[in-house]
């Protein structure tokens, strides 16, 4: 009876002693070995990102080295302590792995969601930048996200404002799964909303006045960059449902997340899902990327995050090409992040 009892105390103590032992931090052995004639970084796709040449570059040990891992992630960050690139192998399960794709705006693919002309401006801020956006994505990101649907835990992707009526019945949420006729009424609301509003807006100013101690000032108070207000963009605009991109080809089991939700639920669903690590795709690298709701200041605070550098983009002003823009931003971002590119992300099925 003696050894019963012992048996039971024992099989209840187990769970707890594996929860401590997982709770317990390792040692981390933060060797820095010299990487002898580094490759460019990022140079799979220089046409969207300007490669990486820093040529003092060091390998350390693994960050994340999951038990049972299928899915190897190397990444690099940037040390100015360092004097240089730290790359590091990194060895995650893909069960526990979300890909998420931030600001994926449907904006001038045909679903009625425009550019207000003749001087509106959304996403990029321009047509041409928007549909510039649009063939990256296609030509980038979905088939990235097409070789891990199926073996991580989700697909998500963030949108701006709050699950709306529409957008409940067209996307599958964090709250519901909208069945095939939700969507399809959804998707005759969300046409017939967004082809009703007039995308005319404003033409640009033709006299403005400049004091004689400041015109600079004035002139910039009057005529500044970037206005996307009613002005120029018409009442309510950002109030319309922003669509889905067509172009991110979504599966109806993929998730949208809405940002006026707020992170605390988004970070609540992950860790429900058992999603410890995040794939970071999406737009825009300088901004929506960094700093809405899924962005990677959020994400990073609660999850092991890796941002895919070549599965990003960067407003771009001035410029024809996102490539420089972007490149600049992530190597910023690499001082407190973990940068990877598609080619450094491979899945590996473990065999029985």
């Amino acid at each position: 009876m003696k050894k019963l009892h012992l048996r039971i105390g024992l099989s209840l103590l187990f769970p707890i002693t594996c929860l401590i032992a997982a709770e317990m931090p390792r040692t981390y052995d933060n060797k820095l070995t010299p990487v002898r004639n580094p490759a460019p970084l990022l140079a799979d796709h220089p046409e969207w990102v300007e490669p990486i040449r820093e040529t003092n570059r060091w390998e350390a040990p693994a960050i994340v080295n999951d038990l049972n891992a299928d899915l190897q992630v190397r990444a690099w960050r940037w040390s100015y302590n360092a004097r240089g690139i730290i790359e590091v192998p990194n060895h995650l399960r893909a069960s526990q792995t979300a890909v998420i794709m931030v600001h994926p705006w449907g904006i001038d693919d045909g679903q009625g969601w425009n550019t207000p002309e003749p001087a509106g401006d959304a996403d990029f801020c321009t047509p041409k930048k928007n549909q510039l956006a649009a063939k990256h994505t296609r030509d980038v990101i979905v088939p990235f996200h097409q070789s891990l649907r199926g073996k991580v835990a989700a697909v998500l992707y963030s949108l701006p404002g709050t699950c709306d009526p529409i957008r409940r019945k067209s996307y599958r949420s964090i709250d519901h799964h909208p069945n095939a006729e939700e969507r399809r009424e959804g998707a005759l609301e969300l046409d017939a909303k967004l082809r009703a509003f007039n995308y005319q807006g404003g033409n640009l100013p033709q006299k403005l006045s400049l004091s004689s101690d400041n015109p600079v000032a004035d002139y910039f108070k009057q005529f500044p960059g970037l206005d996307a207000g009613p002005r120029f963009n018409n009442t309510r605009f950002w109030e319309l449902p922003i669509p889905l991109s067509r172009d991110v080809a979504a599966s109806p089991e993929d998730i949208v997340i809405f940002d006026a939700d707020g992170y605390a639920k988004l970070r609540d669903f992950l860790r429900a899902s058992g999603v410890r690590h995040v794939l970071l795709t999406g737009y825009a690298t300088d901004m929506c990327y960094a700093r809405t709701c899924a962005g990677y200041e959020n994400l990073s605070k609660d999850f092991n995050v890796f941002l895919v550098g070549d599965a990003t983009l960067a407003t771009f002003p001035a410029h024809v090409t996102p490539k420089f823009a972007t490149s600049a931003h992530l190597a910023f971002a690499s001082i407190n992040q973990l940068i990877t590119q598609i080619s450094w992300i491979t899945y590996e099925p473990r065999t029985k």
